[in-house]
């Protein structure tokens, strides 16, 4: 990335709104490991590229594909109970922030709204932030609705990514529009659910091809990036007062 004026850069959101996977918590890794285990506990082989396609999809939907991948479309329940047993085992013994993520979250808390959208179970996030010391810091936390129990009264379903869902739901309850909100995201996934809501995309991670890279309104491969720095000095005002700088 170079480092000379990109819009994105010069402009002001009026809330940010995370992924967590990936994006805040070191937690994809847990997935591969979950399903992995889950894989030899059923004495299944995933097929080539399995990976990347399960990545960044709800847990249910990670479940069904297994289950469809391995010609074994009976055993989708129990092989998406068992993923999501191991992954939280796992992610309680080490739970592990992205790099940069602690700190810019931290830069960003008391300037404007922060919230996260995830397809992870809330306990899951909720968990994972607390242990982490950064769910303090989120005035919302949005997942999608579980199957079992579906949207609460009154309310809309929220559909897991790709769907636009979480995303819409999290700029709402910030009273933010979407179009003035940017997203955090470390999948094309979470990349499309979050411009399907009408966000700014701020993509992190390992640079993808240019094509699934442009997705993004801009890419960044981790948080902790003295561009980032300098535009929350810059064009993030503190609550109450002006731009730094």
């Amino acid at each position: 990335m170079t480092t000379k004026a990109h819009p994105l850069l010069s402009w002001s959101p009026e809330a940010v709104v995370f992924d967590c996977d990936g994006t805040l918590m070191d937690t994809e890794r847990h997935w591969q490991d979950a399903r992995s285990q889950v894989f030899r506990q059923f004495g299944l082989r995933p097929l080539p590229g399995f990976a990347e396609r399960a990545k960044g999809v709800h847990y249910t939907d990670c479940g069904r594909l297994m289950a469809e991948e391995s010609d074994k479309p009976h055993l989708a329940g129990e092989l998406t109970e068992s993923l999501l047993t191991h992954f939280m085992e796992l992610v309680a013994d080490d739970p592990v922030t992205m790099p940069g993520a602690a700190e810019f979250v931290r830069r960003l808390s008391g300037r404007l709204p922060l919230a996260v959208a995830s397809n992870c179970p809330l306990e899951v996030v909720e968990m994972s932030l607390e242990r982490a010391g950064l769910l303090h810091h989120f005035r919302h936390v949005v997942v999608p609705d579980e199957p079992s129990t579906g949207a609460a009264p009154g309310s809309a379903t929220v559909r897991p990514k790709p769907w636009p869902d979480v995303y819409a739901r999290a700029a709402w309850l910030c009273g933010a529009d979407p179009d003035s909100t940017l997203a955090v995201e470390d999948s094309l996934t979470g990349i499309e659910s979050a411009r399907r809501a009408g966000l700014r995309v701020l993509g992190v991670g390992p640079r993808p091809g240019e094509e699934d890279a442009s997705r993004a309104d801009l890419w960044v491969t981790t948080l902790h990036s003295p561009v980032l720095l300098a535009w929350v000095r810059a064009h993030v005002p503190q609550q109450g007062g002006s731009a730094e700088g």
